[in-house]
């Protein structure tokens, strides 16, 4: 599968958690509603999409096209990895954890919409068809191994995310066997 099909994929799963979180509930009702699986779920997938694009797109990106439209998505995945990172820790009811979910929402939208809508024309232009069906393999085999948690505070570099990041993401699957997380970690969209 090509890089845009696999990320579209993968857009189209994200932005479905996004309408089923839209009006989530607030305050007491939240812990009982199922939100924190729901949450689970955008948490584990969005921090294996983030870090396999930092290991393996936004490297092609710079190369095909230029620092600065990478640099860009790299600045919104980071400010979207310190929202999951106080997704990840707070519980449904804290106010900080809804005020963080409407942020991480809102960015999350218009971060896919400048990748879909600036980004990948480019990279279309830049990019064969068997450069992208590489790349796209590269994704599909790193996620299966990337980290479910969001680490804000590793370097977005793809030489640092795979060494040290393939060791938070051992540690991260470790920690989600032994406490049952491990069941909220939703399946990689197909492509039809």
């Amino acid at each position: 599968m090509d890089a845009l099909t696999f990320l579209r994929q993968d857009h189209k799963s994200v932005l479905g958690l996004f309408e089923t979180l839209d009006g989530a509930p607030s305050g007491t009702g939240a812990e009982a509603s199922g939100l924190e699986t729901v949450v689970n779920n955008l948490i584990i997938a969005e921090s294996q999409h983030e870090a396999i694009e930092e290991q393996f797109f936004w490297p092609a990106v710079r190369d095909a096209i230029g620092d600065s439209i990478a640099d860009k998505a790299i600045e919104q995945e980071q400010a979207g990895k310190k929202l999951l990172q106080r997704l990840e820790d707070g519980k449904p009811g804290d106010p900080d954890y809804h005020e963080a979910l409407q942020e991480f929402i809102a960015l999350g939208r218009e971060h896919i919409a400048y990748e879909q809508d600036v980004v990948w024309p480019q990279v279309e232009a830049a990019l064969s068809r068997e450069e992208l069906e590489k790349i796209g393999s590269k994704l599909e085999a790193g996620k299966k191994m990337a980290p479910t948690r969001p680490h804000p505070n590793t370097p977005p570099n793809a030489t640092v995310l795979k060494t040290m990041g393939m060791g938070a993401a051992v540690m991260d699957h470790v920690r989600d066997a032994v406490t049952g997380r491990a069941k909220d970690n939703p399946p990689d969209p197909q492509v039809k």
